[in-house]
C-alpha cells in the first residue's frame, strides 16, 4: 500500500472523484466530510467539521483539501469559518502529523472581473477588491498556506468550471433560471468559457501530490478547450432534449441592477441571497480563460476526458 492520503470534502462532488483517483493509484485514503451518507462506501472515514481535524489523531502523509463553502453570496463570517479557519485547521493537522504536503483546491475566481480576461496566468494581477466573500476567503486561504512559517510542502490548484455527472451547483443553477425566465445571454453568448471535466481535476490533484518540483506553486487547471458560452449551452441542452430559451440583455444595466440587489439584500434580516449577483453576471457575460502551461510543464498534466464527453455524461 502506498502513502496515506486524507481527502477533505470527500462527501462532495469533487472530493468523491479524488478519493477514487487516489485509490486507483495505490494510496490508502481516509475520506473526511460532514455528511456520512455521502462519503464513499468502504473507505475509512472521518466525520465532522474541519475544526475537529487537529485532535482527530489522523496521521496522513499527504492532505488533499477539497472542502469549502462555495456560493456567490453569504455572510463573511461563514466564508471565513469554512474556507479560512478550516484551512488553518488542515495546516495544524499537517504540522501535528508530520504530513509532507498539502494540496489545496482554490479557485480562478480570485481573478474574477467585469471585463474579458484571456489566457490568465497564475500570478497575473488580481482585482484590488474581491467581488464577494467567497473570493475574498479563497485569497486569504491561499495566503495563509503559502506564507505560513514551518509549513509542510504546499501546492495550490485553481480548477475552472468543474463539470461532470453528479455536479450540483453550476449547471443546476443555469437550468433553474432557464426554466423560470430563460438564460440571460450577453453579447450574443460569444464570450469564451473554460470548463474542466471533474476526472481531469482529480488527476491534476493526484499529480500535485506527486510532482517533486511543485512545492510553493499555484497552478491553473482547465480542459484547455475554451468555447463560446452559447455554444456550450446549446450542446448541453440538446443532449438533455431541452429547447433553449434565451434572454438577450445588455451587460452594464444588469450589472448595476445586481449591485443594487446586493445592497438591498445586505440590509435585510438574514442577508438572503439576491436573485442576481455581480459575480454571477460577470461569470456568464465576460470571457475568462486560463493559461495551463505551468500545470502541463511541472505537473505533467494533460486532460484525458474531453469537454464534449463530459457534457454528454452530464446530459
Amino acid at each position: 500500500m502506498g502513502e496515506h492520503a486524507l481527502v477533505t470534502g470527500a462527501s462532495g462532488f469533487l472530493g468523491r472523484h479524488v478519493v477514487r483517483e487516489l485509490l486507483a493509484h495505490g494510496y490508502a485514503v481516509t475520506a473526511a466530510g460532514r455528511n456520512p451518507t455521502l462519503l464513499p462506501e468502504g473507505v475509512p472515514s472521518f466525520v465532522g467539521d474541519l475544526e475537529a481535524l487537529p485532535a482527530s489523531g489522523l496521521r496522513p502523509d499527504v492532505i488533499v483539501h477539497c472542502a469549502a463553502l462555495s456560493t456567490p453570496w453569504g455572510r463573511w463570517s461563514d466564508f471565513e469559518h469554512a474556507n479560512v479557519h478550516g484551512t488553518a485547521r488542515v495546516l495544524e493537522l499537517a504540522r501535528r502529523s508530520g504530513a509532507r504536503r498539502i494540496v489545496h483546491v482554490s479557485s480562478p475566481s480570485v481573478h474574477a472581473d467585469t471585463r474579458d480576461r484571456i489566457g490568465v496566468r497564475e500570478h497575473d494581477p488580481q482585482p484590488v477588491r474581491a467581488m464577494n466573500g467567497y473570493i475574498r476567503s479563497k485569497r486569504a486561504a491561499e495566503a495563509l498556506l503559502l506564507n505560513a512559517l514551518d509549513r509542510p510542502e504546499v501546492v495550490i490548484l485553481r480548477p475552472r468550471g468543474i463539470l461532470g455527472r453528479g455536479e450540483r451547483s453550476l449547471v443546476p443553477r443555469l437550468l433553474a433560471v432557464h426554466e423560470r425566465i430563460g438564460i440571460p445571454l450577453f453579447r450574443n453568448g460569444a464570450n469564451l468559457v473554460d470548463l474542466t471535466a471533474v476526472e481531469n481535476v482529480a488527476t491534476a490533484l493526484r499529480l500535485a501530490v506527486e510532482a517533486p518540483a511543485a512545492d510553493g506553486q499555484v497552478f491553473n487547471i482547465s480542459n484547455g478547450d475554451p468555447r463560446p458560452f452559447k455554444q456550450l449551452l446549446d450542446r448541453l441542452l440538446a443532449g438533455m432534449g431541452v429547447e433553449p430559451r434565451y434572454r438577450h440583455l445588455s451587460v452594464r444595466p444588469v450589472l448595476a441592477a445586481a449591485g443594487a440587489l446586493e445592497a438591498i439584500a445586505a440590509r435585510l434580516p438574514g442577508r438572503p441571497e439576491p436573485p442576481l449577483t455581480r459575480y454571477t453576471v460577470a461569470s456568464i457575460a465576460y470571457s475568462q480563460t486560463l493559461d495551463i502551461t505551468a500545470a502541463r510543464r511541472v505537473l505533467g498534466y494533460a486532460p484525458t476526458v474531453g469537454l464534449d464527453e463530459s457534457l454528454a455524461s452530464y446530459a
